[in-house]
């Protein structure tokens, strides 16, 4: 695969996964973190939280990190400068939209949904 389109591609994934592209969290970050805790969840129902909010920062910043790659290998150094406190600040909201709806009993493990309460 020629290295133009490789690097396009890798630049594409990154966004895609990185919070630059906020609107797709809800289709692509969020279930990849929910995912990733799951196996946490199955340990020990209070690890599910901090494994789910570390599995959205941890998409979030393996998708910085490939974006970066593709975008500085695509234009030999040169980074269009991008919006720190912007993608902070919407990764922040909804790390706390994760947690309000974990603490709220709304998101829940796989397995809670069907087990009957008495």
């Amino acid at each position: 695969m020629p290295d133009r389109i490789k690097y396009t591609l890798l630049g594409l994934l990154g966004f895609l996964l990185s919070p630059l592209s906020w609107w797709n969290d809800a289709f692509v970050n969020l279930p990849l973190a929910y995912l990733f805790a799951i196996p946490f969840g199955w340990i020990s129902r209070s690890l599910f939280l901090p494994a789910l909010v570390t599995g959205y920062w941890l998409t979030n910043v393996i998708g910085l990190v490939l974006m970066h790659t593709g975008v500085h290998r695509l234009a030999d150094g040169r980074l269009p400068p991008m919006k720190w406190l912007t993608t902070i600040m919407v990764s922040l909201a909804y790390t706390v939209l994760l947690t309000v709806l974990v603490l709220s009993g709304w998101l829940k493990t796989p397995w809670e949904y069907f087990t009957v309460s008495r």
